[in-house]
């Protein structure tokens, strides 16, 4: 590892090379003397254009006046940020390093660390940031994966190998919240039917390696109990009661400093979920995999490993396989929107749903409503029956009364008579 004061202006020789039947035929090389070993050392970049060539060289130039070996130069973030990680932590607490090193290894570096320091810009940051959020990171979770990517680009700014901070982004607060609140409009996340779910799950399956089946069962399950991928994940074979096919929605599987854990649902509020009949043979299958073992899990990956939702995405291409299917719009999480949007639309009352959900707020809940457009009709010529006298309430269609309510019906009155 080269040292982290390089020699100022370090001189360097520069040269660009031709290799044509190379994708990037342009060979971009420096060449410099170590003052210390005094040996000759180099590095090159093969790039596609004698403009990207030259630009790459201008900047290997660049670097070696402020005092910086093109080594350092092209580091990648991982390599950067291992390098100068006492420095760039310096004055931390011991209980403050955990979770930042967490944020590090397990966020930051699987994002960003692959790509030379130089090229982290500020759009890039955005994308992984929200790219955490939309993995259902926790609040603490990405800012502290932000706040280590931050001091690292700091000292990578005092070493002038970038002229500013680019971690220091605005605005992922709110896009938590909208991520936090289900968003405004859930129902236009969700799959329409049961069909787009299976060909989704078919479809995931086939492009994982080996096909693994798991991946399409933990897509099936999601969907139809209307739960988060942690969840899923957390699920155990004792959770299940075969007798009343109901999950005792208990845990959740996710990110902590030193890797997976498994702890409380989120809002810590445990809850009840039915398995539905299209799903429950395959729960029996996995049940009868499972053994006699209470703790077993009922979904793991092929390996027996923990699954996350970047593991599902990883695994079955998802990104890929959803533009394929023509839902380019497609999460994760979104499998959560279509169970409740389908259970809202099968006409679950409200506040069932709620504690199926488990949300805090009833307000969330309502998002999933849709009354179609007779019951909005009905719900007009109602209201100006109520207005006028007029007793039409029974031209309301029937189907109309089975819906989501959040006020219940009125029961039928009850006459007190007089007893001597």
């Amino acid at each position: 590892m080269p040292a982290q004061t390089p020699p100022v202006g370090v001189k360097i020789a520069t040269d660009i090379e031709y290799r044509p039947g190379n994708p990037n035929p342009h060979r971009a090389r420096v060449r410099w003397v170590d003052p210390e070993t005094k040996r000759r050392v180099s590095r090159s970049e093969m790039l596609p254009s004698e403009d990207a060539a030259n630009a790459w060289l201008d900047r290997m130039r660049k670097a070696a006046s402020r005092g910086i070996t093109p080594a350092t130069a092209t580091m990648t973030l991982a390599e950067y940020g291992n390098s100068v990680w006492d420095l760039a932590m310096r004055g931390l607490e011991a209980k403050t390093l955990d979770p930042y090193r967490a944020g590090w290894r397990l966020r930051v570096v699987p994002a960003l660390g692959h790509l030379q320091v130089p090229t982290v810009v500020n759009g890039l940051v955005d994308r992984a940031v929200y790219g955490w959020i939309a993995d259902e990171c926790g609040r603490s979770t990405v800012k502290n994966s932000l706040a280590v990517l931050v001091r690292v680009m700091e000292q990578a700014l005092r070493d002038g190998l970038v002229d500013v901070n680019p971690a220091r982004v605005s605005g992922w607060q709110q896009e938590y919240k909208r991520a936090e609140d289900e968003l405004d409009d859930p129902r236009s996340l969700a799959l329409p039917n049961w069909d787009a779910l299976d060909r989704l799950a078919v479809a995931l399956v086939a492009r994982s390696a080996d096909e693994f089946e798991g991946w399409g069962d933990v897509v099936r399950f999601e969907a139809c109990t209307a739960s988060r991928i942690g969840e899923v994940s957390g699920v155990r074979v004792k959770d299940i009661n075969r007798d009343a096919w109901t999950w005792d929605l208990c845990r959740q599987t996710t990110t902590g400093p030193g890797g997976l854990i498994d702890k409380g649902t989120k809002g810590k509020r445990r809850r009840t979920v039915p398995i539905i009949p299209e799903i429950r043979p395959m729960v029996a299958r996995r049940l009868d995999a499972a053994g006699r073992d209470p703790m077993a899990r009922l979904f793991t990956g092929p390996r027996g490993g923990r699954i996350t939702t970047a593991v599902l995405r990883d695994a079955t291409h998802w990104d890929e396989v959803v533009v394929r299917l023509g839902y380019e719009h497609l999460r994760r999480h979104d499998l959560r929107h279509t169970g409740l949007t389908w259970m809202a639309d099968a006409g679950v009352p409200l506040h069932v749903l709620r504690k199926i959900a488990g949300h805090g707020s009833l307000t969330t809940t309502q998002r999933y409503l849709h009354p179609d457009r007779r019951s909005i009709d009905l719900a007009g010529a109602a209201l100006s029956a109520h207005l006028s006298g007029a007793e039409i309430h029974s031209q309301m269609a029937p189907e109309t009364a089975l819906g989501p309510k959040v006020v219940p019906e009125e029961q039928p009155r009850r006459h007190l008579r007089v007893v001597r």
